[in-house]
């Protein structure tokens, strides 16, 4: 019997990502990848993955996975309320997230909502079993490549495990929630920048933007301000990197993420540092941001702060607690008796 997890009902927007594919925009081929490919590693790392073993990545709402194998361990990473069905008739366990939980056969985990972002990450001990496509298999479902059949998942799905039973050894959790950092996105300037006047400049880095509700995997439209054009708004179409922000003729930025265009004729104004690319893969409807110029340099120094951060957050992880059980592991650490009294025969 293959071991699998079967989707028993769909979240919203289910895909397959690894850390994305690349090399082949020049054959017209986009990276695709994890939104947030921080959460994506941490979830790895709980596991003791490798860091670009393909997870699932959840969109506002996860699905309802029956665990098909002896057993599985899985990672929850991201915002969630997840909970562990036991049977038929058996009421939800409320779970945490951030985490790691092993499954048995005939459980149901139901991923849940997510709140207050727009992503977060389920992976598996050993990865799923499944073909890569140009040496990914993160999901392109504009191709309908990739993943699990390059496309969402869907109700009666069931998603091949490598493993047929669950690592031996304890869960593990974050020691606490990684840190994003706060405030402006810092971008920076350019490739196409003299395309805007100084005014559409300054408007750009001077006021609040907000996520419109034309936002996805290929790239996030914001509501705001107008740009203005200098040279118009058309360029000889040239290659988009990760972060690219357009400004076609409208006047409002477009910020083009995992699943871009690999070329477009629009000019770019700035890129989004590559420290805050995780965070936009997070963001939903509604929300506020602000745009801070930074030199290519303090970029730099901002991502490889990041990754002394992700390192120390792996370096921290904690064993983690049986939903419902007791931590011995924890308990025998404590100095609960300090002494000892004996009673007369």
């Amino acid at each position: 019997m293959s071991a699998a997890l079967k989707v028993v009902r769909a979240g919203l927007f289910d895909t397959l990502q690894d850390l994305g594919r690349l090399g082949f925009m020049a054959l017209g081929m986009p990276t695709a990848g994890a939104m947030d490919r921080v959460a994506l590693r941490l979830a790895n790392a709980l596991l003791g993955n490798p860091a670009g073993t393909a997870g699932l990545e959840i969109g506002v709402m996860g699905p309802d996975l029956l665990v098909e194998a002896d057993s599985v361990r899985v990672a929850l990473l991201g915002p969630l309320s997840p909970a562990l069905i036991d049977g038929p008739d058996a009421p939800p366990r409320a779970l945490e997230s951030d985490r790691t939980h092993l499954l048995k056969r005939g459980q149901i985990l139901r991923v849940g909502m997510i709140e207050g972002s727009s992503t977060a990450y389920l992976a598996v001990s050993g990865g799923f079993a499944l073909p890569s496509f140009m040496g990914s298999l993160s999901t392109y479902a504009r191709a309908g490549v990739g993943g699990f059949e390059g496309r969402k998942l869907a109700t009666g799905d069931a998603l091949p495990l490598s493993l047929e039973q669950a690592p031996g050894g304890d869960d593990h959790k974050l020691g606490a929630p990684f840190d994003y950092g706060k405030g402006p996105v810092r971008i920076v300037w350019g490739p196409q920048e003299d395309y805007f006047t100084e005014a559409g400049r300054s408007i750009f880095v001077g006021a609040d933007y907000r996520v419109s509700r034309e936002a996805d995997r290929m790239g996030i439209r914001f509501e705001g301000p107008t740009i203005e054009h200098s040279k118009g708004a058309d360029i000889i179409s040239d290659g988009i990197g990760p972060g690219a922000i357009q400004v076609p003729g409208a006047g409002l930025p477009i910020v083009l993420l995992a699943d871009r265009q690999t070329v477009g004729g629009y000019p770019k104004i700035a890129t989004v540092a590559s420290v805050d690319l995780p965070r936009l893969g997070r963001l939903l409807p509604g929300q506020a941001v602000r745009f801070q110029p930074v030199s290519v340099e303090e970029a730099e120094k901002l991502r490889r702060e990041q990754e002394s951060r992700i390192q120390r957050a792996i370096a921290d992880f904690k064993v983690a607690r049986p939903p419902g059980g007791i931590d011995l592991a924890r308990l025998y650490e404590e100095n609960l008796i300090d002494g000892v009294v004996y009673g007369s025969g």
